[in-house]
C-alpha cells in the first residue's frame, strides 16, 4: 500500500496557509495550487504573462522538489481571475510546456489568494519519462 509524502520545496515560496507544496502517492504529484510569490513571498505584481510566468518557476521547484517536472504533467487546472487573459495566460503556458500538451481545466474565479491574476495546480507522475 502506497504512503503520502509531503513535499516541501526550497525553491518555492513557503505555503500561505496550512497546507503542502504537493503531495505524492504512489507515482503521482499533485502540488498546491502556486501564485506568483517569489522564494521570499513577494508578491510578483507584474501582468498576467508576468505572473504566470512566476506560477511556472514555483511549479518546476514544487515538481523537481517531488522527483517530477513539466514535462510529466498528466493535468493542469488554470485559475483566472479574468478569462479574457486567457490568450495572454496561454503564450506564457505554451512557452514553459512545449511540444508537451497535458489534460488542462480553465476556469474563471472571484478572487484568488493575494488578489493575484492566477493560480496554478497540477498532477504529475514521477515514472513516467517525458
Amino acid at each position: 500500500m502506497s504512503k503520502l509524502e509531503t513535499i516541501t520545496a526550497s525553491g518555492a515560496p513557503a505555503a500561505i496557509g496550512p497546507y503542502s507544496h504537493a503531495v505524492k502517492l504512489g507515482d503521482l504529484l499533485f502540488t498546491s495550487g502556486q501564485i506568483p510569490l517569489l522564494p521570499d513571498g513577494t508578491l510578483v505584481e507584474g501582468d498576467i504573462q508576468e505572473q504566470t510566468a512566476q506560477v511556472f518557476r514555483n511549479l518546476e521547484a514544487v515538481l523537481a522538489a517531488g522527483g517530477s517536472s513539466l514535462s510529466q504533467v498528466v493535468k493542469a487546472t488554470v485559475f483566472l481571475k479574468d478569462m479574457n487573459q486567457f490568450v495572454a495566460v496561454n503564450e506564457v503556458y505554451a512557452s514553459f510546456f512545449g511540444d508537451h500538451k497535458p489534460a488542462r481545466s480553465a476556469v474563471e474565479v472571484a478572487r484568488l489568494p493575494k488578489d493575484v491574476l492566477v493560480e496554478i495546480e497540477v498532477i504529475a507522475s514521477t515514472t513516467v519519462e517525458p
